[in-house]
């Protein structure tokens, strides 16, 4: 693979990384009570035209 497309990728993860960091932290912080929960948490990656979707699972404790 390319230097180039090797640059993107890590690009859009960074994005994907920080956005969806960003997200989480906003909703914690509007939920009522989130303070010892546990929320369970999906993350889907896809790219349609390689037929592709990429299932990451896990919880983050609040």
């Amino acid at each position: 693979m390319s230097d180039d497309f090797n640059m993107s990728m890590r690009k859009f993860l960074k994005q994907v990384g920080v956005t969806s960091q960003q997200a989480i932290e906003k909703a914690v912080r509007e939920a009522d009570s989130s303070d010892g929960k546990t929320f369970k948490v999906k993350a889907v990656v896809t790219i349609e035209e390689l037929g592709m979707e990429h299932v990451v699972t896990g919880e983050i404790e609040g």
